[in-house]
C-alpha cells in the first residue's frame, strides 16, 4: 500500500488512523502532538547542582550546561572569564545562552531542552518562569556577588556543598504610584497580582527584571491602618527600608529562606 501526502516521515511501528473527517484528523493530531511534547519535557529535566557531584562520579555529566542571565552585559563577561577557570578533565562548564534583563519562560524551556541550570545574576524570573521552572524541575541559582557563584559551583563539582538558606518566593506587587512622606520616605503604592505580602517578608524592588534593591519591609498599610498581611488582588502602601528610588512601574518580590540541610 502507498500513502501520500503525509507531512512526516513515519517511524517503525506508528499507527496509522482513518479519519472519517478532515478537521477531526488535524484536531485529533493537533492535540496527540501536543502531548508527545509535553512527555518529552517530563523526560528531559534540567540538573540540579545538589546532584552535580553524584552525576559527575556516575559518569552521567561531562558537560554542565549553563542559561546565565545578568542585569548588565559587563557582569556576564566577567562571569564567564570567572567560570572558565573551574573546567576540569570531568566536566566542563559551557554557557549555552547569555543575555541581560528578566528570566523569561523562554529560558526555562530551553534549560529543558538542554538540561541545564539556570543563573540569575542580579536578574530575576518572571511569575510565568518561576511557575514553570518549579512544574519542569528545573533549577535557578540567583546571585549578586560573582565569588560566591563560582564558589558553590566549585563546591557542586566536589561534593562540598554547604547547608544552604532556600528562597521560598511568597508574592509579586506591581508599584502603581509613590508618596514622599515628611520623613523622606517614599510609599509605594502597590496592587498585589501575584500570591501574598507579610510584614516579616524580605523584598527585592525589580526594574526591566533588574535588583535595584534587596532588603527590609519598613512598614505595610492598608488605608492608613497598619497590616500584616495583604492578599493578591488588593492595593497597599509599601516603605522599603533604606530605599527611596522606588517609580512608578517597577515590580516587588517578596520572599522568605529557610534552612535545608544538603543531602548529597
Amino acid at each position: 500500500m502507498v500513502i501520500l501526502g503525509l507531512n512526516e516521515v513515519p517511524q517503525a511501528g506508528d499507527i496509522l488512523q482513518v479519519m472519517s473527517d478532515l478537521t477531526i484528523a488535524r484536531e485529533v493530531a493537533t492535540q496527540r502532538q501536543r502531548q508527545q511534547r509535553l512527555e518529552a519535557m517530563a523526560t528531559t529535566r534540567g540538573v540540579s547542582l545538589d546532584d552535580l557531584f553524584s552525576n559527575i562520579q556516575q559518569g552521567k555529566i561531562k558537560e554542565l550546561n549553563i542559561i546565565l542571565k545578568a542585569d548588565v552585559s559587563g557582569s556576564i563577561g566577567a562571569i564567564e572569564h570567572a567560570l572558565g577557570q573551574l573546567n576540569t578533565s570531568e566536566v566542563q562548564i559551557k554557557i549555552i545562552h547569555r543575555g541581560t534583563g528578566t528570566i523569561t519562560e523562554s529560558d526555562v524551556n530551553l534549560a529543558v531542552a538542554s538540561r541545564a541550570i539556570i543563573i540569575g545574576f542580579n536578574a530575576r524570573p518572571d511569575p510565568a518562569a518561576r511557575r514553570s521552572a518549579e512544574q519542569q524541575g528545573i533549577d535557578i541559582r540567583f546571585y549578586n556577588i560573582i565569588y560566591q557563584l563560582t564558589d558553590d559551583l566549585r563546591k557542586a563539582m566536589i561534593g562540598m556543598l554547604d547547608p544552604e538558606w532556600k528562597e521560598v518566593t511568597e508574592g509579586f506587587a506591581d508599584v502603581r504610584n509613590t508618596f514622599r512622606l515628611p520623613s523622606r520616605e517614599i510609599v509605594a503604592g502597590l496592587y498585589v497580582t501575584d500570591g501574598k505580602i507579610m510584614r516579616n517578608y524580605s523584598v527585592r524592588v525589580l526594574r526591566s527584571g533588574v535588583v535595584l534593591h534587596d532588603g527590609k519591609i519598613g512598614s505595610l498599610k492598608r488605608f492608613k491602618d497598619d497590616v500584616r498581611e495583604v492578599q493578591s488582588g488588593y492595593e497597599c502602601g509599601l516603605v522599603v527600608e533604606g530605599f527611596t528610588d522606588v517609580q512608578v512601574g517597577d515590580n516587588m518580590e517578596f520572599y522568605r529562606k529557610e534552612k535545608v540541610e544538603r543531602t548529597a
